[in-house]
């Protein structure tokens, strides 16, 4: 059976009729999972706002507790970080110089660790068919001059899916970016194992540092340096399509969720220098080759495609305060099912926390590391604890 594409889901999924569950307002009526044993709901965050496609949700670390929304037609939307909110801002607005075909279009958005004193922040978009851009902006409160653009890195794209669209400053002050294989059904150039190119990987730059002749620094530690042929900016390849990656604010660790070709989704820890096999391996399964695991990095958890569940949202490990339950656990969805789960942190235990029958596009943490849900329905939503119980 062939990958339905991912591309296609944000047409048909977003469309979906005849499924009752699928893309139904909730105006704060709680879902929940009846037959979990970690008892906990989704709510509507923000019941008088609406949202079109939204792709990410990120909160900078200024003190000012403000929500941040990516959608994929080129806005970014802030607003109050209270349930009675009523209006938002619109932050940016890249619409008039952007690609939506497919899986392109706003992707992404980072800030700057010192972002309450600089003002920078980073995209990534589309700004045409065959290129992911990767761009520095400068904000002054709510306001934005599309004048301070500064392009970091533009990546050539084959086709128009497998994008990946992520950044994330580390711990280290580096800003991280999850880059997909370029598309096409099973990676036909082999992008992910060829490090002469930046597809299929995950990339580390050091956007304070640039060296001469380009908007960033390559870290002296990363782990292709000094090599003739393969790109210094990788951290790790191997990956299909990283759909949403996250530090965890405890340990420091990567996690991203990688989305399958026609069998497996899986979650993987990235380390430096790992390879995560593919387009050998879908998952733990042989895909091309000859099927020898040596030098590979397997997956932490995955799953097969037997109940519905066919293209994996990667999420966060856990650390707020108010879901004693899921404490330290990393949670994660799947955008067709809508399904919800949390995995220990060595892929031991893994339980479904909600059946939601939304299409779920990304995860995202306020300023106090509490968790939402980007859904294409139109609406973010969070997590509370079910108390009737």
């Amino acid at each position: 059976m062939k990958r339905i594409a991912f591309a296609l889901l944000f047409l048909i999924f977003s469309c979906e009729s005849d499924d009752s569950n699928r893309n139904q307002e909730n105006n704060g009526e709680p879902m929940e999972n009846p037959n979990g044993s970690l008892t906990l709901e989704l709510v509507n965050a923000f019941p008088n706002l609406s949202f079109d496609q939204p792709l990410d949700l990120q909160s900078p670390d200024d003190g000012t507790n403000r929500i941040f929304v990516v959608e994929k037609g080129g806005l970014i939307k802030v607003f109050p970080n209270t349930m009675d909110t009523v209006q938002f801002e619109v932050f940016l607005d890249v619409g008039n110089t952007l690609s939506t075909e497919s899986e392109q279009g706003l992707l992404g958005l980072t800030f700057h660790p010192n972002f309450s004193s600089n003002g920078l922040f980073y995209v990534h978009y589309s700004p045409n068919t065959v290129t992911s851009r990767i761009s520095r902006f400068q904000a002054v409160n709510n306001t934005v001059d599309l004048g301070s653009e500064l392009v970091i890195l533009d990546i050539p794209q084959p086709e128009t899916n497998h994008n990946g669209g992520q950044l994330a400053f580390g711990p280290d002050g580096l800003l991280y970016l999850a880059i997909g294989d370029g598309g096409g059904a099973g990676d036909p150039d082999n992008n992910a194992q060829n490090n002469s190119n930046l597809l299929g990987t995950i990339l580390r730059i050091d956007v304070d540092n640039p060296d001469s002749g380009r908007n960033y620094g390559i870290p002296s530690d990363n782990p292709f340096i000094g090599q003739s042929i393969a790109r210094g900016e990788i951290y790790a390849y191997g990956l299909r399509n990283p759909w949403r990656m996250s530090f965890d604010t405890s340990t420091g660790n990567l996690w991203t969720g990688d989305v399958g070709q026609g069998a497996r989704e899986e979650i993987n820890r990235i380390q430096l220098g790992g390879n995560y096999g593919w387009k050998l391996f879908e998952g733990t399964d042989c895909f091309s080759g000859d099927c020898d695991t040596t030098g590979l990095i397997p997956p932490v958890f995955e799953y097969d495609h037997s109940n519905a569940d066919r293209s994996i949202t990667g999420g966060y490990v856990y650390r707020g305060s108010s879901l004693s339950t899921i404490s330290g656990r990393y949670i994660y969805g799947d955008f067709v099912s809508g399904r919800i789960w949390a995995l220990t942190l060595d892929g031991g235990s893994n339980e479904e926390l909600i059946s939601s029958g939304l299409n779920i596009a990304s995860f995202g943490t306020d300023a106090n590391e509490e968790l939402y849900v980007c859904a294409f329905d139109g609406s973010i939503y969070k997590f509370v604890e079910n108390t009737s119980n």
